[in-house]
C-alpha cells in the first residue's frame, strides 16, 4: 500500500501523545495503566483509516479500544476520525477532545509479540485484511496458524477473535487455519447484511464500500480463552 502522508506528518503524531503511541513496546504489560484503569482492552489489527475503531470506542465506553497500523499517514487519519466521532458524540470541538478509551499505535503486527504481554488483550478484530491471494504469500496472512499462534498466546480468559472479510478464498483459508489450530468458531456468516445493514455492528470504511456493491460480507468468531469457551459452550445448549 502507497500512502501520500501530509508534510510535517511525524510532527503531528508526535503532538498527540495522549492518543497516539509511536512505540507500542514501550506499553507492553502496561497498557492498562496508559488507559488508567482496569477494562478490558480490545485490539484492531491493520484498522485502516479508524472508522470502526472510533465508532467502536464511542459505543463502548466501559471498553479500551486499541487501533494498530504500520502507516504514519493511517495512524493521522484515525486520529482525526476518533477525536470526530467523540466530538459529535460529547459536543466538544475536534481541538479539544480527547478520546478517554482509545489508542492509536504504529507497529506492524509481525511483532505483536513485542507490544502485548500474554493475557493483557481480550479481543482481536481483524477487519478485512490484505488477503495475498497468492498462494506463496499464505504466511503474511494475518489468519495463518503462525499469527494465530501468537493471538492465542496475548489473549486472555476470555479472549477472542472477531473476523471479517471480503474475500471468500481468504474466509475459507481463515476458516481452515482455524480449525488447523484447534480452534472454536461461531457465529459463521457468509453474507452478513444479507437482510440489509446489521445495526449491531460498527462498519469499516472497506465494509460500507463493499456492502454498497452488494458484495457479501464474510464474518466469524472465534473463542480462544476458557471462559470464552465456557460461555460459548453454555450459549450452544441454549440454542438447540
Amino acid at each position: 500500500m502507497r500512502l501520500r502522508g501530509r508534510k510535517g506528518i511525524r510532527e503531528n503524531l508526535e503532538a498527540q501523545p495522549e492518543l497516539i503511541v509511536l512505540d507500542p513496546r514501550e506499553y507492553k504489560g502496561r497498557w492498562k495503566e496508559r488507559f488508567g484503569n482496569d477494562r478490558p482492552i480490545y485490539v484492531e489489527l491493520g484498522m485502516g483509516k479508524g472508522q470502526f475503531i472510533s465508532g467502536m470506542s464511542v459505543r463502548y465506553p466501559d471498553v479500551n479500544f486499541i487501533g494498530m497500523d504500520m502507516y504514519d499517514e493511517l495512524i493521522r487519519r484515525a486520529g482525526e476520525k476518533g477525536k470526530k466521532a467523540w466530538a459529535e458524540k460529547t459536543g466538544q470541538s475536534m481541538e479539544d477532545v480527547l478520546p478517554p478509551n482509545l489508542n492509536l499505535a504504529l507497529g506492524n503486527i509481525e511483532f505483536i509479540e513485542e507490544f502485548f504481554a500474554p493475557g493483557e488483550i481480550e479481543r482481536i478484530y481483524l477487519n478485512f485484511s490484505d488477503p495475498w491471494p497468492k498462494a506463496k504469500h499464505g504466511r503474511r496472512r494475518l489468519t495463518h496458524p503462525r499469527f494465530l499462534n501468537k493471538y492465542k498466546h496475548l489473549l486472555n480468559e476470555r479472549g477472542e477473535i472477531h473476523f471479517k472479510t471480503d474475500s471468500q478464498t481468504l474466509f475459507e483459508f481463515s476458516l481452515n487455519a482455524f480449525a488447523a489450530v484447534g480452534l472454536q468458531m461461531s457465529d459463521i456468516s457468509l453474507n452478513l447484511h444479507r437482510e440489509g445493514i446489521n445495526e449491531n455492528h460498527v462498519m469499516t470504511e472497506y465494509e460500507s464500500k463493499f456492502h454498497a456493491q452488494g458484495m457479501n460480507i464474510y464474518r466469524c468468531e472465534v473463542k480462544i480463552g476458557q471462559e470464552a469457551l465456557r460461555k460459548y459452550e453454555e450459549h450452544k445448549m441454549d440454542m438447540f
